[in-house]
């Protein structure tokens, strides 16, 4: 089993966290790079303070639903956020997940990652966050509703890609196949970098 170590720093806190990259349940997940817990830190040191925030609350499950999930969108103004949907008993979900992961390391300090738990029950969901962690939060949702700012979801998982103003660029639907699909898409719909 390879390993990924990373160190989460946000608001004083620090939390070292291993993160196993096999999965069962829908296969193995495809391999990721390590990344060790020196250049974690680095890389999410000095993250502007929204950022760091979202950092201090890595792998949580917050309440509040959709009402709750929309006021952080709010408050992310200024920084591209990444959102993923996903659920503990979604195979696409669980294949997706270590690029994530990895990309929320390395982009961590100049684009906001939160996760949306839906129609799953949290301590399923919980036990999915321990073995596959990540540096941001997630919202659980019973459903997703349908007059969201996310557009029209159709399924799990999902990811919309905000810009800086808060505007949704892009909702891809589905599972990414590889950590560069994701990495182009974050460039192109979150930092606007084109292709």
């Amino acid at each position: 089993m390879r390993r990924l170590v990373f160190v989460l720093i946000g608001l004083g806190l620090v939390a070292v966290v291993a993160i196993g990259l096999t999965q069962s349940q829908g296969g193995d997940a495809p391999p990721a790079e390590t990344i060790s817990a020196d250049e974690a830190r680095e890389r999410l040191a000095g993250a502007p303070a929204p950022l760091a925030a979202l950092h201090a609350q890595a792998n949580e499950l917050l309440p509040g639903g959709m009402k709750a999930f929309e006021a952080r969108l709010e408050e992310l103004r200024g920084h591209p956020v990444v959102v993923n949907g996903w659920a503990s008993w979604c195979g696409p979900c669980r294949a997706e997940f270590p690029f994530l992961q990895k990309a929320a390391v390395e982009l961590g300090r100049e684009v906001a990652f939160l996760g949306l738990d839906t129609e799953d029950n949290d301590d399923d969901a919980a036990g999915f966050l321990e073995r596959f962690p990540v540096t941001y939060p997630s919202y659980t949702l019973p459903r997703i509703p349908s007059d969201t700012s996310l557009g029209a979801v159709r399924g799990l998982p999902f990811t919309a890609f905000y810009d800086a103003d808060g505007e949704l660029q892009y909702l891809h639907q589905g599972g990414y196949a590889s950590q560069e699909q994701l990495d182009a898409d974050i460039r192109r719909y979150a930092l606007g970098a084109g292709a």
